[in-house]
């Protein structure tokens, strides 16, 4: 239980930050038998809610409408962590550096133009931030030919895993084996971890404190 409260994210600001960097997310809804339903969607969280557009017609849509009770999903993996890390033979030190937040909440399909052209532009403005297109209005005919889903959030939990359940040295241990590592998303995950990385050297600067 200690572990898991070091992992969790206090701060809701951190939590909407990592939201609105993140592309897909999962929505969960329980279909007409009773089976949960997971579909990977593009979302944006604007007005603490989250907001998706959708096809008018498709299972997720009457399972919100028949049951509003639904999940959201949003995760990064990090970097993994090889087993040699820990043990030269022990596969099971193998780990994942991560981020995640799961949202429980009530699902509805937006009715107001207003909401729903709302919305379409915050998708916009997230997706396509350099602009080249027009802003969409209310009266627009696209806003009647699409459906945006809203999931206004009961619980919103984060957890991340970045070294911060580590003492001073051993995070600095395992962000050397990191950067000698050299993956793709080394350097990405260094700066998430605290250190500044120089040609020949790591600086942790601040403390890895969600």
């Amino acid at each position: 239980m200690q572990l898991l409260g070091r992992l969790e994210i206090k701060s809701k600001q951190k939590i909407i930050e990592f939201l609105n960097k993140e592309h897909i997310g999962r929505i969960a809804s329980m279909d007409r038998d009773g089976f949960p339903q997971i579909i990977p969607m593009n979302f944006v969280f604007v007005n603490d809610a989250i907001y998706m557009h959708s096809h008018t017609r498709g299972e997720k849509i009457e399972n919100i409408k028949r049951d509003p009770k639904v999940g959201f999903e949003i995760d990064r993996e990090l970097e993994f962590l090889p087993s040699y890390f820990s043990s030269p033979t022990d596969a099971s030190q193998a780990d994942t550096l991560y981020i995640s937040v799961v949202i429980k909440g009530y699902g509805t399909i937006v009715s107001k133009n207003d909401e729903k052209s709302m919305a379409l532009n915050a998708l916009m403005e997230k997706y396509q931030p350099e602009g080249g297109y027009e802003r969409i209005t209310p009266d627009m005919p696209v806003v009647d030919e699409v459906a945006i889903i809203k999931v206004v959030p009961q619980t919103m939990r984060g957890k991340y895993k970045i070294g911060q359940h580590l003492d001073k040295n051993a995070r600095k241990n395992l962000a050397k084996k990191i950067f000698e590592r050299n993956s793709s998303t080394a350097l990405e995950t260094l700066q998430i971890m605290g250190f500044k990385v120089t040609e020949s050297n790591l600086e942790m600067v601040e403390e890895p404190v969600w």
